[in-house]
């Protein structure tokens, strides 16, 4: 049984689908939902850029999570909402760790094995460094 569900959400289409099997699980077990999306800084830039793109992209999801809340409400179940800074995977872990969760959702992107295997992915990631359940959602 799950007490604690934490999902990763980035908009897309796969993440959506993540969100949805946690939502589900969540309403089937009582348990709360942390919601997690991360805003990635860029690579390259001055200190004031930097700030700017990050701000705006933490405007941008936070309207992502907007979207969320009346599904959430529906379900009636409680639900946590947070924007977080960095790498995606990194960011996703250590929120798990911080709200002690039993699980973590993610969505899945489709990428082919070769690029995955070049490229790595936030779900790979998440998998490998998790140290709890993780289901990836395709």
């Amino acid at each position: 049984m799950y007490r604690k569900i934490l999902v990763g959400f980035d908009g897309s289409d796969a993440g959506r689908k993540a969100f949805d099997a946690a939502l589900s699980l969540s309403a089937k077990h009582g348990a709360e939902l942390w919601v997690v999306t991360v805003a990635q800084p860029p690579t390259i830039g001055d200190e004031v850029e930097t700030e700017a793109v990050i701000e705006n992209s933490r405007r941008h999801h936070h309207r992502l999570l907007a979207e969320l809340r009346s599904v959430v409400t529906a379900q009636n179940v409680k639900a946590h909402y947070e924007v977080a800074v960095g790498h995606p995977a990194e960011q996703l872990i250590y929120h798990a760790d911080q709200h002690g969760v039993d699980l973590i959702v993610v969505g899945d992107r489709g990428r082919s094995k070769f690029a995955r295997l070049l490229l790595g992915s936030v779900s790979k990631h998440v998998v490998e460094y998790a140290g709890r359940p993780v289901m990836v959602v395709r």
